[in-house]
């Protein structure tokens, strides 16, 4: 049969990604602290030269299906990466992974145990034989106006956000989806919990009261938390409060290039 991928292209233009995306999949992903069944959404891409039509990208489907029974750490997408710059000859290859990743939570008060869902990302490189790893993750809390505690006799609005951040680290990753989720958590006027008794809500509303924050100071606080972290390259942050009291969000972002 004729191989009209591998027919030349005349137009010299190098692609520097091509391949398939939306691909979901069960795998066992490694974060170094726990392994654990995830479904991924993937997206997986290779370079492809100039003066090639396109890519093979049944070959890298049949690369991501030879690991859905193997545990996923960073270290291994440097071998699935190798694997396809191997198999299609390139000279550089992507991945990204997408997966809910769930974390044991306990009550503040009654101590009663649920899992919180995390949004996890996977992100893995490989580029002229150099890997780059990056670390991303979404995570929920409450926070509490502090303008609206200062301003009200009674009460104060409080609503739900999220962190999203991406963590790029000189080598492989030094922190556990687990102890990130916690070290941003940290921050919050409060944590959330799937599950509450009402000794726990009083708990949780009474906590948020008295740690009020804009969206400004998590996320000022959140960056002062990652730089602790030994080995990150850079990071992004991004802070947003899903307002009770306005038809709009509130919104702050910060990008940084670390000193290790």
């Amino acid at each position: 049969m004729i191989d009209v991928q591998n027919q030349p292209d005349t137009r010299g233009i190098y692609i520097q990604q091509t391949g398939v995306s939306g691909v979901c999949l069960p795998f066992l992903i490694d974060d170094g602290g726990q392994t654990q069944p995830v479904q991924a959404i993937v997206r997986f891409t290779v370079a492809l030269d100039e003066n090639l039509r396109g890519t093979h990208m049944s070959r890298l489907m049949e690369i991501l299906d030879g690991w859905i029974n193997k545990p996923i750490a960073f270290r291994t997408l440097d071998t699935i990466l190798r694997e396809a710059i191997d198999k299609l000859e390139t000279n550089a290859a992507h991945i990204r992974l997408d997966f809910k990743y769930f974390l044991e939570r306990r009550a503040p008060v009654s101590e009663r145990t649920s899992l919180l869902d995390v949004d996890c990302s996977f992100v893995a490189s490989l580029v002229e034989g150099r890997t780059a790893f990056q670390l991303g993750l979404s995570v929920p809390f409450t926070t509490l106006c502090p303008c609206s505690r200062e301003i009200s006799t009674v009460g104060a609005h409080n609503q739900r956000s999220l962190c999203s951040v991406l963590l790029a680290f000189n080598g492989g990753p030094t922190i556990t989806i687990d102890k990130l989720t916690a070290l941003i958590e940290a921050q919050a006027s409060s944590a959330i919990y799937p599950l509450l008794k009402r000794e726990d809500e009083k708990f949780v509303t009474e906590a948020a009261y008295d740690n009020p924050k804009f969206v400004e100071d998590i996320l000022r606080d959140v960056v002062i938390a990652l730089r602790s972290i030994k080995g990150v390259r850079s990071f992004s942050v991004e802070c947003e409060n899903f307002e009770s009291i306005h038809n709009h969000n509130a919104f702050a972002l910060h990008d940084e290039i670390g000193s290790d």
